[in-house]
């Protein structure tokens, strides 16, 4: 919005007229703050009251075909893979959270690399699609992939049973991807993941994410330049969005490597989001806009069903026992205290500029840096450092609308 600076002045000296004050007041742009506090105190719980989608993050197996340096899941991999009698238990679950109140159901297909049973994806996506035509629902499913196993034939046995798009992980040109995430025989994946997406991505929408550390990330604008050689341009991927690598705890974390982040308040980390994110952006590839960003713990109707059924709030607290809240058989159970639900309704927070963007920052970071999630994730700091930027980059490439 464009004001006057004497209406600027004004408003900072308290001589605005009634009549200004009011206008300004109904279009959101002047806040009391006393009333501000108790909008933001109930967002979530309007936000709860008014989600009519249902998300499932469905976590298929704890294996891999490749074997990355960094991988979060850590010492949780294994042979671990989702039965039959597993997956009509999630039909099943998933019918009776259906019942009230729902009209969507969105599924996002996990591992491990949920592709390795994708027979086992088809029966659930056909009977939960099946369960959906007939009740008048919208039905859909993506999966998050490594990529190498995401064939044009496999996109069209998925596509006619709800498949709407996957996000698949590059790390940087060959020579960084490779060395970070190799199969498990030591050869590299670069070159097979872009093939398959460049067979796939006309015919389902697709997503590019990326892990970064301290070093790596400045390979990442030659990794952007080589995707539009090879045809990956921003009219056939849909988003592209970089992320630093993060820590592990001890017992999890893989024994070789110790590149990860503990906070995103690390003075490097507000230097690589803001280089990579006007990388992106100046090359036409779309990426994650500025906007309210909510942990999905504090969402109702959102959950982790694990390979086993027993079910979580967050893909980064799969078997840990101590933060299960439940299972496809008993449903879920009361978990506000131990995931620290409404932990950034606090005076600190609720008077900080930044609450909309981070509500409390991340709680499975959280754990993982102090071993609890007592507190908030603050992130302020990080968005001293970064927020002006991301604003003007939203303006200079016409984000704003």
């Amino acid at each position: 919005m464009e004001i006057d600076k004497s209406l600027l002045a004004d408003i900072g000296d308290g001589s605005i007229s009634a009549e200004e004050r009011d206008t300004l007041i109904e279009l959101g742009f002047l806040v009391e703050r006393a009333a501000e506090r108790r909008e933001m105190s109930g967002f979530m719980d309007e936000m709860n009251l008014l989600n009519t989608r249902l998300r499932a993050i469905v976590v298929m197996n704890l294996d891999c075909n490749l074997a990355c340096r960094y991988c979060f899941e850590g010492a949780r991999k294994g042979p671990y893979f989702m039965t039959r009698d597993t997956a009509d238990g999630v039909i099943a679950f998933i019918k009776s959270k259906a019942i009230t109140g729902i009209q969507a159901l969105d599924l996002t297909f996990y591992g491990g690399e949920p592709l390795l049973t994708v027979d086992l994806v088809e029966y659930i996506a056909d009977a939960l699609r099946l369960y959906a035509d007939d009740r008048g629902l919208e039905f859909g499913f993506s999966f998050i992939t490594n990529g190498t196993l995401m064939s044009a034939d496999t996109v069209r046995r998925l596509l006619p049973l709800g498949m709407t798009g996957a996000a698949v992980t590059l790390d940087g040109p060959p020579a960084v991807h490779d060395s970070l995430r190799p199969f498990k025989s030591g050869a590299g994946s670069f070159d097979l993941i872009v093939k398959n997406l460049g067979e796939v991505c006309d015919m389902v929408g697709l997503a590019v994410g990326g892990n970064y550390t301290k070093e790596s990330y400045k390979f990442l604008p030659e990794l952007l330049d080589l995707m539009i050689e090879r045809g990956l341009t921003p009219g056939r991927i849909s988003a592209v969005k970089f992320d630093p690598v993060s820590i592990e705890t001890p017992e999890i974390a893989p024994p070789d490597f110790h590149e990860g982040c503990a906070s995103l308040n690390e003075d490097w980390i507000a230097e690589a989001g803001i280089s990579l994110r006007e990388e992106i952006l100046k090359r036409g590839f779309g990426t994650q806009r500025i906007k309210p960003v909510t942990c999905m713990i504090e969402f109702s109707n959102a959950m982790v069903i694990n390979y086993d059924g027993s079910i979580y709030k967050c893909p980064g607290l799969i078997s840990r026992r101590e933060f299960c809240v439940g299972d496809i058989l008993s449903g879920v159970q009361d978990y506000h205290i131990s995931h620290a639900i409404d932990n950034w309704k606090n005076k600190e927070c609720l008077d900080c500029a930044y609450l909309p963007l981070c509500f409390g920052g991340c709680r499975y970071l959280k754990f993982v840096r102090d071993g609890n999630m007592e507190g908030v994730d603050c992130r302020k700091q990080y968005f001293d450092a970064t927020l002006e930027a991301f604003v003007k980059q939203d303006i200079k490439y016409g984000l704003t609308g």
